[in-house]
């Protein structure tokens, strides 16, 4: 399965590294990152493919839930499915 992940927040060294962690020692591999920081803010939008994983998505939305809190950051975990038909005019 894909998973879209998307982070918003002020911009602070070490969030692409925490994020890419939590995957890394998932078995969540990234396929494509997208990144910018606007007037001190970070945007970013991950994609990538939990195949080879053993975590369930619940389970790794909670892992994101409580970076989200530890770093002050709006961290969304969503199957690209579901991000896709969100986003569909």
């Amino acid at each position: 399965m894909r998973i879209v992940i998307t982070v918003v927040g002020k911009d602070k060294v070490g969030i692409i590294a925490k994020v890419t962690n939590i995957l890394a020692n998932n078995q969540v591999n990234v396929l494509n990152i997208n990144q910018n920081i606007m007037e001190g803010f970070f945007n970013m939008v991950l994609i990538a493919d939990m195949a080879d994983s053993k975590m369930n998505l619940k389970t790794l939305k909670e892992h994101f839930a409580a970076l989200a809190e530890e770093i002050g950051l709006e961290i969304r975990v969503q199957s690209e499915d579901i991000f896709t038909a969100m986003h569909q005019i």
